[in-house]
């Protein structure tokens, strides 16, 4: 009933804003984290104050699903630890290679229920891989 959103960049994260806003949508936060620090607080091994915005402190939000968009160098090891943490994942990839690394270390806990191809851009070879991994 509510989403946690993280970007790192500023101007993302206030267009973000802006769209949520101009929409009337109201259960979804978006706060200015990088993947390292979304790692950090998730562990509780630092607290930020961007945090926060939160209506409510992270640790009691029920968290169930978490959905990635990794850069082409795939989620880095402590992102992806973090990540196994989840009982459903949804992974979004722009790049099959690091999405089957990814992929067989996120398997070893969870299983893959569904894979799609979106072919969002015609005429290159560019696909983009959407994944969603439940736990085993």
């Amino acid at each position: 009933d509510h989403l946690i959103a993280t970007e790192l960049s500023k101007t993302s994260v206030r267009a973000a804003r802006e769209n949520l806003t101009d929409n009337a949508i109201d259960n979804v936060d978006i706060i200015r984290l990088s993947a390292e620090e979304v790692t950090q607080a998730m562990n509780g091994e630092r607290e930020f104050r961007r945090l926060a915005e939160l209506p409510k402190p992270l640790q009691d939000y029920d968290l169930r699903t978490i959905f990635v968009d990794p850069p082409r160098a795939g989620l880095d090891e402590q992102t992806l630890q973090m990540a196994s943490g989840f009982p459903a994942i949804i992974y979004i990839s722009c790049n099959p290679q690091t999405l089957a690394e990814n992929l067989a270390t996120l398997c070893q806990t969870h299983r893959i229920e569904n894979f799609a191809l979106f072919d969002q851009f015609p005429y290159t070879d560019h696909m983009e891989c959407g994944v969603l991994l439940l736990r085993q």
